[in-house]
């Protein structure tokens, strides 16, 4: 293939990198040759700035490109995949992958803390089942684009497990910040749930990819989780809760916190902590504890750079690290966040594997099983903490 013309679904802070990056990638001719929004004064803005042409959905947009890169709000997946299967487009979709967004027609009313979560688990494995269906059946390129897989510590710890015959006993990850940049972010019926959808499928991501990279090493087959216990809460609604008005309290119906105990198929463990609780900026990291090391893989911060600031407005203008609340005093930077969180990776590897037909290292399989265990943890938490079983799909 000559040139491989791509369309951006979602204007937002995933679409920005994901136009930076695509950019970036070497040896494959990428164009950008379409984006779309949901609000059309965003993505006329987004296709003036940087030169792109402007299409009204992503149906309009297939005609025009080879692949389409979804970075639009959770409950626009699953439109905007099957669109592109049925087309024959290869598809990047941001993470998570999907979820339950209400029943149809659901509105301002509607409270997804307060649903039932069997059926919810049972809507999402049925979607799961829809979505790999038409993949399958059109036969196209699927990049799933959780960026922690893609981390350059996640990488190494893949070559420390792959090359060392590691047996990996326990995992611990977590991924926690004030808030989140996007506009519907706390709206169950938009983004599927809380922190532990929103959040924690960042490093439950990992952690499934680094079992699945153990098993595979092994016996040629990946280690899958089984089962799950998890708790939610919704600290910043407690009545004794003092706001001081440093964290984000305006959610609509969703949890702050989350905690899931996963097993997997070996009988080994890991645990997921994720919150809207942290001020400070990003705190994001997976340990590894194996039968024959330890590994402490740093996604942000990273500790590349230090900087002392005494007076705010100085780095008015100047970025430094997502959702820190200050700019004054100490604070880790960030140097080049598409390197050191995994973006340009991811995009360097779906845009290769899409033009050579390769599988890559953050694929379908790996959406279905992060998922599908996050809603079996809403199920765990309805049920006070209960084991429940992850759908083997």
């Amino acid at each position: 293939m000559e040139k491989l013309r791509v369309g951006i679904a979602g204007v937002g802070f995933a679409g920005g990198f994901h136009l930076e990056c695509l950019r970036r990638v070497h040896g494959v001719h990428v164009e950008v040759t379409g984006v779309t929004s949901l609000r059309a004064e965003r993505r006329s803005a987004f296709g003036r700035k940087h030169g792109i042409a402007v299409f009204e959905d992503v149906h309009q947009m297939l005609d025009h490109v080879d692949v389409v890169d979804l970075c639009s709000p959770p409950y626009a997946h699953e439109e905007g995949i099957l669109a592109a299967a049925e087309a024959g487009k290869g598809i990047i979709c941001e993470k998570p992958l999907t979820g339950y967004f209400g029943p149809e027609g659901a509105g301002e009313d509607y409270r997804g803390d307060q649903a039932p979560k069997g059926p919810m688990l049972e809507a999402v494995v049925e979607r799961l089942r829809r979505i790999a269906a038409a993949v399958r059946k059109a036969g196209v390129f699927f990049g799933y684009a959780e960026n922690y897989i893609y981390a350059p510590s996640i990488q190494k710890e893949r070559e420390i497990v792959q090359k060392s015959g590691a047996q990996v006993l326990r995992m611990i990850g977590e991924e926690s910040h004030n808030g989140s940049g996007s506009p519907v972010y706390g709206i169950w019926r938009f983004a599927g749930g809380g922190s532990l959808i929103g959040k924690g499928c960042h490093p439950l991501g990992g952690i499934l990819y680094l079992k699945r990279i153990e098993g595979r090493a092994g016996n040629g087959q990946p280690i899958r989780p089984v089962s799950v216990c998890a708790r939610t809460h919704q600290i910043t609604r407690l009545p004794n809760y003092r706001d001081l008005g440093h964290i984000r309290t305006d959610y609509h119906d969703i949890e702050d916190y989350g905690l899931m105990h996963v097993t997997f198929e070996d009988g080994t463990v890991a645990d997921v902590v994720t919150s809207e609780l942290v001020l400070g900026g990003v705190y994001d990291f997976v340990e590894v504890f194996a039968n024959n090391h330890r590994t402490r893989c740093l996604i942000s911060p990273t500790g590349l750079i230090d900087t002392y600031n005494p007076k705010g407005e100085q780095f008015a203008d100047i970025y430094l690290m997502e959702k820190v609340s200050t700019q004054e005093g100490w604070v880790q930077a960030a140097p080049d966040e598409t390197f050191t969180m995994g973006y340009q990776a991811e995009l360097q590897d779906f845009m290769t594997c899409a033009a050579t037909g390769g599988r890559p290292q953050c694929d379908l399989d790996l959406g279905v099983d992060t998922v599908a265990t996050i809603y079996a943890a809403y199920v765990s938490d309805e049920q006070h903490g209960a084991e429940v079983e992850v759908p083997q799909l």
